[in-house]
């Protein structure tokens, strides 16, 4: 369908307030002018995130790497009278689960290891199909997008598993334990697939269903006005 787009029509929503005006055009192409302000908060005015993929492959890219180590390095290290030891996420969840413990080794596999790999392999998706500007299935995207937000607000529940685990090793064994390099990197990820999914721009998914180049609708009272 080729709809009646906010940017279509010249308007811009205000990314701080969402307050909708007329967005205003340079007088020649690559002429320079001052940047537009919100007139109800004062914010920069953009019709897209500026650099919004470019952002979110950096972010994404740094994440990948080193969702890496934050496997392979030990996440902690213990400390007792029998010796030392040092354990990764996936040592973890095999020793609660051989322990007995597989309601944990079910929610560390989960949190530490299974959502981090969704939401890279979601946003990789969403990155790499806006960036051909395709348009297949632009709804199923949108809602990935919408999950790995909704996902994004309870992140740090990989890095509370992870001091959770801790605790309770600490709590059941006369020992001294330490965060290891696994723990920085895993935290690490957390936090550049959270600014991933807040840089990317989910607007770039419709832009190739209405594009420019293609002729305008008349607009009427009927017509829908998307961002």
């Amino acid at each position: 369908m080729n709809y009646l787009s906010a940017r279509r029509a010249g308007l811009a929503s205000c990314h701080a307030c969402g307050h909708l005006q007329p967005l205003a055009r340079p007088a020649a192409p690559n002429a320079r002018q001052a940047p537009q302000r919100c007139a109800r908060c004062g914010a920069t005015m953009h019709s897209r995130r500026p650099d919004s993929l470019a952002r979110t492959w950096a972010f994404l890219i740094a994440a990948a790497l080193l969702y890496i180590p934050a496997n392979l390095l030990p996440v902690m290290h213990t400390a007792s009278l029998v010796g030392s030891e040092d354990d990764t996420i996936m040592s973890g969840v095999v020793y609660f689960w051989t322990s007995g413990d597989w309601p944990l080794a079910v929610i560390v596999f989960v949190a530490s290891i299974l959502v981090p790999m969704l939401k890279l392999s979601v946003l990789t998706l969403l990155a790499c199909t806006a960036q051909r500007r395709s348009t297949w299935r632009p709804v199923e995207r949108a809602k990935l997008y919408r999950l790995v937000e909704f996902i994004g607000r309870w992140s740090m529940l990989d890095v509370f598993v992870i001091t959770l685990t801790v605790a309770l090793v600490r709590f059941r064994s006369l020992a001294v334990i330490t965060a290891g390099p696994g723990a920085i990197a895993f935290g690490a990820v957390v936090i550049l697939t959270m600014l991933a999914s807040k840089q990317f721009d989910p607007r770039l998914i419709w832009d190739p269903m209405n594009d420019e180049t293609s002729p305008s609708p008349r607009p009427h009272s009927q017509d829908p006005l998307h961002e």
